[in-house]
């Protein structure tokens, strides 16, 4: 079935049996891009209507799970935007360690984990590994069941090698992997402080506060209405002049909360908390 023939008012129907039957609210979801979704998921099971895709989803939990993962689904590497990590290292986290030597992090929407290995390899470059507490969340649990994996195909490492590289990382990428069997597989002495929960940015409420919030690339899914909750979730969960980042096409300029941060860098989309 293609995308042009699905009606706004069959996604609806969608996100309505998904709300009342799982309790996962998409109606704030950005339809194009959920559009784009549901056609690719009615493409990949052959289905040949949005009524066989409905029933399927009302009567099979475990499918559910898979729905969920191809609606979710991001795709993310290692150091995306090196300059974006490279202020991370040389600004941001010096700027948090004048008042913290320990220190959290939240990665929200932490996809299949390469965001949260980017950082710890960050931060144990820099020496300082274990004074930070790391969460990683995402809706997903099968996703975040990669992340705990962090088996990675060998092909992938390519970009993220030569992100790392323009990023200025101090030795080669490898170093912090083997290879197996066509895998990259991450060294988990790394994520040693991190901890991984299933979190719903959508209907989740803050369960810690933290000095560093990435987001990236997750908002560009979501209608403003949803924008706007997500951007107060976050809010409340940074100490006040904490930081967060966004991801590059994103911006906290038109939320209601714009006059509770400032821009810390435009073109990296790093903003300060200055108000509570």
């Amino acid at each position: 079935m293609l995308q042009e023939e699905i009606e706004i008012s069959e996604l609806r129907l969608i996100t309505d049996l998904i709300k009342q039957k799982y309790n996962y609210d998409f109606s704030n979801y950005a339809m194009s891009s959920f559009k784009r979704r549901v056609a690719r998921v009615l493409e990949l099971y052959k289905m040949d209507s949005i009524n066989t895709l409905l029933r399927r989803l009302d009567i099979d939990a475990k499918f559910f799970k898979e729905f969920l993962a191809e609606i979710t689904v991001n795709v993310t590497e290692m150091f995306r935007d090196p300059t974006c990590w490279t202020e991370l290292r040389n600004q941001i986290i010096p700027n948090i360690r004048q008042n913290n030597e320990r220190f959290s992090i939240w990665h929200a929407g932490c996809s299949s984990g390469e965001e949260v290995y980017s950082m710890a390899i960050l931060l144990e470059e820099m020496g300082i590994l274990d004074d930070v507490r790391i969460v990683a969340t995402d809706i997903d649990h099968v996703i975040l069941d990669k992340a705990r994996e962090a088996r990675y195909h060998i092909k992938n490492m390519e970009i993220n090698k030569k992100n790392y590289t323009a990023f200025g990382g101090k030795f080669n990428l490898e170093k912090y992997y083997r290879e197996e069997n066509g895998k990259a597989v991450m060294d988990k002495n790394l994520v040693r402080n991190v901890e991984y929960k299933e979190h719903n940015l959508v209907t989740g409420s803050p369960f810690a506060k933290f000095d560093l919030i990435l987001c990236r690339n997750v908002m560009i899914y979501f209608n403003q209405t949803l924008q706007n909750y997500v951007l107060k979730l976050f809010h409340e969960s940074l100490h006040k002049y904490a930081y967060l980042v966004i991801g590059s096409k994103e911006s906290l300029i038109w939320c209601e909360l714009a006059n509770k941060f400032i821009v810390v860098n435009n073109e990296e989309k790093i903003y300060k908390k200055i108000r509570d």
